[in-house]
C-alpha cells in the first residue's frame, strides 16, 4: 500500500524529477527555466494548493507538465507581478 503525502512533503523526494524537467525546458529552448518556477507551476495550476497525492501521481504529473501550461503560467505571473508594482507606485507617489 503506497503512503500518501501532501504534494509540499514529496517535494524533497521528487527533486531528480524536477531537475530532469528543468533539463527537459532547457533542451527545448528555455534557458531561463529554475526548478522553483516548474515547482511553483505545479503548485498553482496542477495542484491548486498543496492536496494529498501518492508518489507515483506526483511523479506522473511532472512528467506531464507541458511547455504551454508552463509558458502560460508564467505569462501571467509576471502580468500579475508587474500590476502589484504599479498598485505600490501609485500608492507611495505623494
Amino acid at each position: 500500500m503506497e503512503t500518501t503525502k501532501t504534494v509540499q512533503e514529496w517535494k524533497a523526494y521528487i527533486h531528480p524529477v524536477l531537475e530532469s524537467k528543468v533539463q527537459e525546458f532547457k533542451l527545448l529552448g528555455y534557458s531561463k527555466v529554475t526548478l522553483e518556477d516548474v515547482w511553483n507551476c505545479l503548485v498553482e495550476r496542477v495542484w491548486k494548493g498543496n492536496p494529498e497525492r501518492r508518489l507515483h501521481e506526483i511523479v506522473q504529473e511532472v512528467y506531464h507538465l507541458s511547455t504551454t501550461e508552463y509558458m502560460n503560467y508564467m505569462t501571467i505571473d509576471a502580468y500579475q507581478a508587474d500590476d502589484l508594482m504599479a498598485s505600490i507606485q501609485a500608492l507611495t507617489k505623494k
